[in-house]
Parts: C-alpha cells; sequence; structure tokens
C-alpha cells in the first residue's frame, strides 16, 4: 500500500530527511524492524542510555502506518479497560501499567520540549463526551480513576459541555487535563530527527526480509543488504513483515477512518468553543478535535476493511452530521484509512519471545502513549537488563485465529454498535 496522497498529515508534514536504503552488510547491537512509534521510541530510548550502533529498518517511509496517521490524541491508558485491568492484574500491577502509560504523556511532552519538535502541539486537554442520557458509565470510570489509578478526571455537566461543544447529541462529560493532541506525523518525523542525531541508523525503503540465528547474533536480511544484531526489535504493527508465523498470528489487522474538513473560518466556533480533543462513549466511538487552521479532524469506525477515500468520506461526513447538524454542506479536503494491530485480549504485546528477540505490537485503537511506554521498557531491558517487560507477560501471543478471527471482530463490532444503538433508541423513545 502506498502513501495515501488524501492524508491531511502528509498535505502539512515538515520535510523529511532522506534516509538511504540499507546497503551491504553491517553489525549492530540493536536493530529494530519498523520506523512507526514503538520502533522509534526504542532506536531513541536506546540511545538516550547511550547505546551504540542501533539501526532502524523502515520498509517504506518512517511513520507510513497508524504512527503517521492518527487521530493526534496523548493520553493514559490502554485499549483494554482500567475495570478489566484490575480484575486481571490487581490493584498494584495494574496501576502500575497504567501509570508507564501517564509517565509516557510526560515523556512525550518533555521530548517535544528537549528535540524542540514543531508538531501542533496543543495544551487544551481530552473530553470524553457522553452519548447517553445515563451518566453510570462517566460516574463509574471517574470513582475508579481516582480510587485505584491516582487520576482525576474533572466532572463536566451538560450545560458546561454544550456551551464548549455545540451539540445536542451529548449529555455530561469528563474532562482528562493532562491530556493534548498533536500532528503525529511531524512528532514521528521529529524523533527521526532526534533519533538520527543520536547516532542512530535510520533506513527507509529496506524491508525486512528473513531473520535467523547467526551464531549468538541475529541476522536480518534486507533487498539489499543485512543487519547482524546481538538484539532484534520486531516493531511492525497492522503490516505483518512475515518474519516470525506466531507473531503475525497473534494481531489483527484493522482498520480506521479519518477525514478532515475544509477550513472553517469563524464557522469553528458554531460547533467547538475549546482547544480540546473530543471523544464519545459508544464502543466504536467517534473522535475530533480543532487543528490550528480552524479545520476539524474527524476520526471513527472500526473495520475489518481499509476503505477508499471516497468511502471513508462518505461515512464520516454522515456521522459528523449527526452530531453537528449544522456543519451540513462543508467541504471534505482529505480522507484516508490506515491499519493498526489488535490482539484478542486488547493489550500490546510487549516483551522478550526468545533469547534477544524482542517485540512491540497490538497497540490498537490508543497506541500514542503505549507506544512511547514500550520503547521505555524495551530499551530498559536491553540496556540494562530492567525486568519490567515481564509485566506484559499476562498478555503474550494467543492466536487472533485467522482468518476466522477477521469475521468474528467484524461481528463483535457490529453487536458492540447494535447495543449503543439500541441503547440510544430506548433512551430517545422510551424516555429512560
Amino acid at each position: 500500500m502506498s502513501e495515501p496522497a488524501s492524508s491531511y498529515y502528509l498535505a502539512t508534514a515538515a520535510p523529511s530527511v532522506p534516509h538511504a536504503t540499507l546497503q551491504g552488510r553491517r553489525e549492530a547491537s540493536v536493530c529494530v524492524i519498523g520506523g512507526g512509534f514503538a520502533g522509534l521510541n526504542t532506536a531513541l530510548g536506546l540511545a538516550e542510555r547511550g547505546a551504540r550502533d542501533v539501526v532502524v529498518l523502515e520498509a517504506r517511509t518512517p511513520g507510513f502506518g497508524a504512527s503517521g496517521r492518527n487521530g493526534g490524541f496523548v493520553f493514559g491508558g490502554f485499549s483494554r479497560g482500567e475495570d478489566a485491568l484490575l480484575r486481571e492484574l490487581g490493584p498494584a500491577r495494574a496501576k502500575a501499567l497504567y501509570g508507564g502509560t501517564i509517565q509516557a504523556v510526560e515523556l512525550i511532552r518533555e521530548r517535544i520540549a528537549r528535540y524542540a519538535i514543531d508538531c501542533e502541539h496543543t495544551e487544551q486537554g481530552v473530553i470524553w463526551a457522553n452519548w447517553f442520557k445515563d451518566d453510570a458509565v462517566l460516574r463509574n470510570r471517574q470513582a475508579l480513576l481516582a480510587e485505584h489509578y491516582d487520576t482525576h478526571w474533572a466532572w463536566w455537566s451538560r450545560d458546561r459541555l454544550r456551551s464548549q461543544v455545540d451539540s445536542r447529541r451529548y449529555h455530561d462529560g469528563l474532562f482528562e487535563p493532562q491530556g493534548f493532541h498533536f500532528h503525529p506525523l511531524n512528532y514521528a518525523r521529529g524523533l527521526v530527527r532526534a533519533a538520527t542525531a543520536a547516532g542512530v541508523a535510520v533506513h527507509a525503503g529496506s524491508p525486512a526480509l528473513s531473520i535467523e540465528r547467526a551464531g549468538g547474533a541475529w541476522r536480518v536480511r534486507t533487498p539489499e543488504g543485512e543487519v547482524e544484531a546481538v538484539h532484534v526489535v520486531l516493531a511492525c504493527g497492522g503490516y505483518l513483515a512475515g518474519l516470525r508465523a506466531r507473531v503475525d498470528a497473534a494481531v489483527l489487522p484493522i482498520a480506521t477512518y479519518v477525514m478532515v474538513t475544509a477550513p472553517l473560518g469563524g464557522r469553528l466556533q458554531e460547533v467547538l468553543r475549546t482547544g480540546a480533543a473530543v471523544y464519545d462513549t459508544r464502543f466504536a466511538f467517534d473522535y475530533y478535535r480543532p487543528l490550528p487552521d480552524t479545520r476539524i479532524l474527524w476520526g471513527g469506525r472500526i473495520s475489518v476493511l481499509d476503505r477508499s477515500p471516497v468511502e471513508v468520506r462518505r461515512l464520516l461526513y454522515r456521522d459528523m452530521l449527526k452530531v453537528f447538524p449544522q456543519l451540513d454542506g462543508i467541504g471534505i479536503d482529505y480522507a484516508w484509512s490506515g491499519l493498526m494491530s489488535y490482539a484478542r485480549h486488547q493489550m500490546p504485546q510487549i516483551g522478550q519471545i526468545e533469547p534477544g528477540l524482542w517485540l512491540a505490537q497490538a497497540f490498537g485503537g490508543h497506541g500514542v502513549a503505549p507506544t512511547t511506554f514500550a520503547g521505555e521498557v524495551l530499551a530498559a531491558a536491553i540496556a540494562h537488563d530492567d525486568p519490567r517487560w515481564r509485566e506484559f507477560n499476562d498478555y503474550g501471543l494467543v492466536s487472533a485465529l485467522k482468518p476466522a478471527g477477521l469475521l468474528g471482530a467484524q461481528l463483535s463490532y457490529w453487536w458492540a454498535g447494535s447495543k449503543d444503538a439500541w441503547k440510544d433508541w430506548r433512551e430517545r423513545v422510551g424516555g429512560v
């Protein structure tokens, strides 16, 4: 799949530094396969810890996949809910893992400042807007986060929410003041510049074709070269590399959709009087945020289908008008679809799968902070034998049951969406 010309991020990205393809043979301490957030954060984390001879191999260009196409939301947590983590891991372990993503949010802020990354960093928080009249989901999550995770989201009444987000679709909400949003592709390119300045060798157009043992090291072959490294990190996301069957078998490549409006000028104030990013309480929620040039970036839907820009535009435009009917008739300048990797257990797969062979994948639709967390965990493990990666052992390489798993995933998304629609209908018709 080539880079989509319809991506707003590509159209507005800072110029990227050319990266040569890997030619010939070289040795390295660590070879990272994949130039998305997980791979780049691992490489930069290693460089910041003094590691030398780190090589990144990217099949296309850095930031090509979900890292350069996502909604740009930066906040804590995983795709797996906090209540599930608490049940499965217990209070101490759940809090530690969740806390790692909160620390990652702060690390992203720090790196933006330290490396002077121009990525439209917008410190206006994140709003979780309630699609339903029933406020139990908000009350329960707010209490759970405060009691078990030392995280405090502010309650917004319906009137306060509607004063900032002018939609009768929502009722009340929670506000996360620590969250922010940014231009993810510019941030990815900033990570590349920081890593290369620290001595990391980044090679674009260099897909890994095979990986095999070579004595006490690993040999990674590309079309025109090879790397022999003590450690290898697989960070391929939704674009499976075919290097280890059980690694690829453990994730489902799932598509999500994004569009960007034409500049709205003064009309932006008709719908948004806040700079915060917004998402709602349904399973397949809408998410959107204002951009600096008065556009709105709008995303949503979950599907196994990687649709065309025309189809994405049609679907998301209809979704947007359900929330903001007053925007009927505005232009849509960009629309795109992209793949991300999901695991059946809804948690990242992070850790060592063979001696010296490491993994970071399955970040789902909640990956900016967790990929940063993963990079720190793996960099600390490789550079300093830090054992924290073992905290992810409960969420390992569980088969995604493909190809039946793809159908199952789509059916589960439809089922969850139908339950949301049923609840919405009951509230509207029955006055619940």
